[in-house]
């Protein structure tokens, strides 16, 4: 059995402007798909600007559809004291995104909490619907999540992001 092609592409610029495939998910102080954390740092009493990220299913090879969307930020290590990452990603109460031009103000797309364990259920849609699937070549939702750092903080971390889906045969 040949697995689905599944990649994390993502959405910048007023125009909206997608790259398939990105290479990391790096949040920081310019709006910028695979960006330098370094040469992009988030200062202290500001936020990141927003990423929209989708899953790209590009091809089903031996495989029906993929479902059940999870996306999470490993826990350790934490943010610093009062910093937060902030999704639309929710496994209640789900209200699909839009693109918008992404912001570095407060997010108002971006209001829940990033989970920092493993969702017991789908926590992004697919067409609108947490029970949604995919069985041809196209995009989930979007995923909009921003890093909110506190004017305490002093320097910054690395955490992971986790994505994560079913996969029917």
């Amino acid at each position: 059995m040949t697995a689905a092609a599944v990649s994390i592409s993502e959405s910048n610029t007023g125009s909206e402007t997608i790259t398939a495939s990105i290479t990391n998910t790096n949040m920081g102080s310019t709006d910028a798909v695979n960006l330098d954390p370094v040469v992009y740092p988030i200062a202290a009493g500001s936020n990141s600007y927003e990423k929209y990220q989708r899953f790209n299913l590009t091809a089903l090879n031996s495989s029906s559809a993929i479902k059940n969307l999870k996306v999470w930020r490993s826990s350790s290590p934490a943010l610093p004291t009062n910093d937060a990452h902030k999704t639309n990603a929710r496994e209640s109460g789900y209200v699909q995104k839009t693109f918008a031009t992404p912001v570095a103000t407060t997010s108002t797309q971006a209001t829940q909490t990033m989970p920092t364990t493993t969702p017991s259920g789908a926590n992004l849609g697919i067409g609108g619907s947490l029970t949604g699937s995919l069985s041809s070549p196209g995009y989930s939702d979007y995923l909009v999540h921003q890093i909110q750092v506190d004017a305490g903080t002093t320097a910054g971390i690395t955490v992971n992001m986790n994505y994560q889906y079913d996969e029917i045969a």
